[in-house]
């Protein structure tokens, strides 16, 4: 009966001791998890400016494009207008000719 309980004794002290190196290991796990974790976030807020300066960039970029686009659209606006006055220029200079020299608009 004395080696029963020795042996019970002994094997519960093995469990203990393997009971607390899984909590020193998990332990381990969860300070480097912690450290990773800690070091990813560094990582990431030394790249804010550079994330922000290539939004920036990429905003300018599109600013570019869409001021460039309507630059575009408003010069051939006022082609076309300036066209349509040199048509009607002629048409109102022609008018006014024949105000002119109607002799019969005077009567």
């Amino acid at each position: 009966m004395d080696q029963t309980l020795q042996r019970l004794l002994n094997a519960e002290q093995r469990a203990e001791a393997i009971v607390h190196e899984a909590d020193q290991e998990r332990d381990r796990i969860i300070q480097g998890a912690l450290q990773e974790a800690h070091a990813e976030e560094e990582r990431f807020e030394t790249r804010i400016p550079e994330l922000h300066n290539a939004f920036i960039e990429k905003a300018e970029q599109r600013a570019r494009q869409t001021n460039s686009e309507l630059k575009k659209r408003y010069d051939e606006h006022h082609v076309q207008l300036r066209n349509l006055a040199e048509e009607r220029e002629a048409e109102a200079l022609d008018a006014a000719y024949q105000l002119l020299t109607d002799t019969e608009a005077d009567r």
